[in-house]
């Protein structure tokens, strides 16, 4: 017999009570342990920060109403500092020490696909919902790593289709130099050029902070249009320098250049700003963003809702959805194949997510958003670039 849960001030779907022993990490009735790796410190924080508020707010909200099978879910974040090497010690203490039966919301692509050989391959750990990826981790699709966000690459080609779709010819693209920013930018340019535009690339090294001679050497090509492969404080500093060199140029992003670090660190320069999101804006006024925004006051207050810590508030809503379909053992196996087999996903904030044996990434949609008086703002409603 079973209790579905249905309230945490809105409908969550995801918790749901037993009767009877279950078991999982070991502990019949003990907590489910989950763990991630975030850069809580050092230049990327600015990311990681809202990310762990996001998903520690969701389970928190989640073992208030009860948790899974009337157990709590007990998430663990460490910090990497952007750094794979150290990531790498991370998993190792996550796995070994702690137990964790997953990997949920964990942050970034190369720091995240350092820990492949010990985590996935070794020890059988599924990972899911990863701030991050590569199309190169899902084809094929690797046992255990599951995405629940649009891909880079495919975030990319929407960004680009905006700009073919608002007229330009003439594109250059700013990226930094890593080679997970190296493969985004050229998905970017064979959709352009595919269009019959001209392309250009300015690159720059990751953690620039000075984007003066970058800027000049964009203002110099004379673009209609700019494509952004940036982090998110390295969006701003460009958006500055274009602000202060009198350059006037459409700009588009993907999304991790969305969120209030933008917002704050280039101010009224932002406005005009175009990007895509993973999730609705988390001022939207729907029923699951003001449930976000209900957790977030409460479990983290003095959080800013922002739309890094609602795609991973998602991100764990789904998790959840997934643990809550297993009966019997919660296990690194049992989670693995109840992703496989979960169907259709729908936590109301990002786009649904489905995954089966052949395909490991959950959604390819974004929505358009576009910063207006100092707020992102939608641009019609969720789309699968073409």
């Amino acid at each position: 017999m079973r209790k579905i849960l249905l309230t945490v001030g809105v409908v969550l779907a995801t918790t749901l009570t037993a009767c009877g022993t279950q078991a999982g990490n070991g502990d019949a009735g003990g907590p489910i342990k989950l763990g991630a790796w975030l850069p809580l410190s050092g230049p990327q924080a600015s990311g990681g920060l809202p990310q762990e508020a996001g998903t520690q707010a969701f389970f928190d909200q989640l073992n208030a109403a009860g948790g899974i099978h009337g157990r709590p879910v007990e998430w663990t974040p460490v910090d990497n500092a952007f750094d794979p090497q150290q990531t790498i010690q991370v998993a190792r203490q996550l796995v070994s020490r702690d137990r964790v039966v997953a990997i949920v919301g964990a942050n970034g692509t190369a720091t995240t696909e350092a820990t492949f050989p010990f985590v996935l391959e070794q020890n059988k750990i599924p990972v899911f919902g990863t701030y991050g990826g590569s199309a190169a981790w899902y084809d094929p699709p690797r046992d255990g790593l599951f995405g629940s966000q649009t891909l880079y690459e495919n975030q990319a080609r929407a960004a680009a289709q905006w700009a073919l779709d608002e007229g330009a010819k003439k594109v250059t693209i700013i990226r930094n130099d890593p080679a997970a920013f190296v493969n985004v930018g050229a998905v970017a340019t064979t959709e352009l050029e595919k269009a019959g535009a001209e392309v250009s690339t300015v690159e720059v090294k990751l953690g620039t902070t000075d984007y003066s001679p970058f800027v000049s050497q964009i203002r110099a090509a004379a673009p209609d249009a700019v494509l952004t492969i940036l982090p998110i404080q390295e969006a701003a500093a460009y958006l500055n320098e274009m602000a202060l060199q009198g350059v006037k140029i459409p700009s588009y992003g993907y999304s991790p250049t969305v969120g209030n670090s933008l917002l704050d660190l280039a101010g009224k320069n932002a406005d005009g700003f175009r990007a895509v999101s993973l999730t609705l804006p988390p001022t939207a006024d729907t029923p699951e963003v003001e449930e976000y925004r209900q957790a977030l006051a409460k479990y983290k207050p003095g959080e800013k809702p922002d739309f890094y810590s609602l795609a991973t508030y998602g991100s764990a809503k789904a998790f959840a959805q997934v643990l809550a379909t297993i009966d019997g053992e919660i296990t690194s196996e049992s989670i693995a194949d109840a992703i496989v087999a979960s169907g259709t996903l729908d936590t109301g904030v990002m786009p649904p997510l489905t995954f089966s044996a052949d395909e490991h990434v959950g959604t390819r949609s974004v929505v358009r958003v576009q910063v207006e008086d100092g707020k992102f703002v939608p641009v019609g409603d969720f789309v699968s670039p073409q």
